[in-house]
């Protein structure tokens, strides 16, 4: 599943510590058991890139704070509930608009 969260203030975009919290929120409302800590980057446009790997997949983000947009990932066994994944963050998140797609892969 990939989402684009529109419209999202410039500061919770530069906000590493709470983008990193949210990937753990939404890995623990999909279902997933004990997760390790993501993977945050902050890049040099402001911006912050994390990755939380997980049992057969991940939970990616990359946001773009000059265009107010977060980019989300989810790549997991099917099992999972990847709704609840991009329902953390719109709650968390400020969005605009949120606009989804789903893929089956494998």
């Amino acid at each position: 599943m990939s989402a684009e969260y529109l419209g999202v203030p410039a500061e919770q975009l530069s906000d590493a510590r709470l983008i990193g919290g949210l990937l753990i929120a939404a890995a623990s409302a999909a279902g997933f058991g004990h997760v390790a800590m993501p993977a945050v980057r902050n890049q040099t446009d402001g911006g912050v890139s994390a990755v939380l790997l997980l049992d057969s997949g991940h939970i990616a983000v990359h946001s773009v704070p000059q265009r107010q947009v977060l980019l989300l990932d989810v790549v997991a066994p099917v099992s999972h509930d990847f709704r609840k994944v991009v329902e953390v963050l719109a709650r968390r998140l400020t969005a605009r608009d949120v606009k989804t797609a789903t893929r089956t892969r494998g």
